[in-house]
């Protein structure tokens, strides 16, 4: 089973979604969004390592968050269509495919910090706060 990753804009103090899946095989990052009809609100892939994604053969338009090594925001792009070229984006470390009006929603901002982790480590991390 494919593990789900929890996306925290640590800036802003929001979750983007609790239901990331990672493509970081070239067989999955191929795959990507392929064969689904939408994305759910708490959806979402996480292409690692990219500098730039398409929706070639995707049905549907996404949000997409580019990210460098320290998971902090380079780029945006606000509701990709289908068939598009994202750009290419030198320094980006990885992708985030969202639902449309995730960056609105969660008021993110190039900038902005991301906190990528497991249900199991955001509890982790919870405890060891407490603790202190």
């Amino acid at each position: 089973m494919q593990k789900t990753f929890y996306v925290y804009n640590e800036t802003r103090q929001s979750f983007l979604s609790m239901g990331v899946k990672v493509a970081d095989t070239h067989l999955s990052s191929l795959k990507g969004l392929l064969g689904k009809r939408k994305l759910k609100n708490d959806e979402g892939i996480w292409v690692i390592p990219s500098q730039g994604i398409h929706t070639i053969g995707v049905l549907f338009p996404i949000d997409v968050i580019y990210l460098d090594a320290s998971r902090t925001v380079i780029h945006l792009v606000e509701h990709l269509r289908p068939f598009r070229l994202g750009p290419i984006k030198v320094g980006c470390e990885s992708v985030l495919e969202l639902p449309v009006r995730t960056i609105y929603a969660s008021h993110t901002q190039i900038g902005d910090r991301f906190l990528i982790c497991t249900p199991e480590e955001v509890r982790t991390r919870g405890r060891s706060e407490a603790a202190v």
